[in-house]
């Protein structure tokens, strides 16, 4: 297990043994995370630290184990039983059944979603699995692309990067109280266009490619869309760890929790906040090339 992983994960633990000790009328997060490349089984602790620390929640983070790079095994899904809002943070996981029904039955309660970046591909059983159409989960979850490739899901390369701005219209959307823009982020920008997010989702922020390894045009970033259930849902194609030291963003992350939980944005804002944590990309030789 790496330091950085040994750290969030006593972060994570110290947030889940405190549960018992918050009231029980404090909405719960439940973060689920498990990407090999982008470290979110180190920022999302993070994240959940400070919405317990400022914002009146209760968090709970859930990380693949031993490492990010177990795609078998997350521990603890049954506390989205419990959970007010579920924030997933996943790549390429084959959970067995026993694991996935929880995340399964969570998603039919019509209960919010949060996702990220590669949640887009969360799930890569193989062809002819019991499971396979699990594969396409970001679709009818967050009406994103229903995988890595599918329906022209790409990006622009490593050495890309992204300027990120307001999509006009989208303004007064709660999300986007106190927002302005443009600002940088490192994420090296996604396609989603043009088949995603759905006609009838918010299209909020648009990232605009910096030193693109092909011709690239701008795409939505993050939206807000109520799923085939009913749910709220927020998703952003943006992850990668030096994003979340943009104060723009920190305030869209914190504003989209809320608005999930059918709360108002925060008033006043806390932020900006620490949220350190370094880009180790793919640890592991035999996996494929990052996406």
């Amino acid at each position: 297990m790496s330091p950085s992983h040994a750290v969030a994960t006593l972060i994570a633990l110290s947030l889940t043994l405190a549960a018992p000790l918050i009231a029980a009328d404090r909405p719960r997060v439940v973060f689920v995370c498990g990407d090999h490349e982008y470290g979110g089984e180190t920022t999302m602790p993070l994240f959940a630290a400070e919405l317990e620390k400022h914002y009146g929640l209760s968090a709970t983070v859930l990380t693949a184990q031993p490492d990010q790079n177990s795609e078998e095994n997350i521990p603890g899904l049954e506390a989205l039983s419990t959970a007010d809002l579920a924030v997933l943070f996943l790549r390429w996981r084959r959970l067995p059944q026993e694991q996935l029904r929880h995340i399964e039955a969570y998603v039919k309660s019509a209960k919010p979603l949060m996702g990220f970046r590669t949640t887009s591909h969360a799930f890569k059983y193989p062809k002819g699995h019991p499971l396979e159409a699990w594969n396409g989960f970001a679709a009818d979850a967050f009406g994103a692309p229903p995988g890595w490739g599918a329906d022209g899901h790409t990006h622009y390369g490593h050495d890309c990067s992204t300027d990120v701005s307001v999509i006009p219209g989208a303004e007064s959307h709660p999300i986007l109280t106190g927002v302005t823009g443009p600002f940088h982020v490192r994420s090296w920008l996604y396609q989603v266009l043009p088949k995603w997010p759905p006609a009838d989702a918010t299209r909020l922020l648009a990232g605009h490619a910096i030193n693109p390894n092909k011709p690239a045009e701008d795409n939505p970033v993050a939206w807000a869309w109520k799923n085939m259930h009913g749910a709220r849902t927020f998703f952003t194609t943006l992850g990668h760890p030096e994003d979340f030291k943009a104060e723009p963003l920190q305030r869209v992350l914190v504003n989209a929790v809320h608005w999930c939980l059918d709360r108002p944005p925060p008033n006043p804002w806390k932020g900006p906040f620490k949220m350190d944590a370094a880009y180790h990309g793919m640890v592991r030789p035999d996996k494929q090339k990052p996406k």
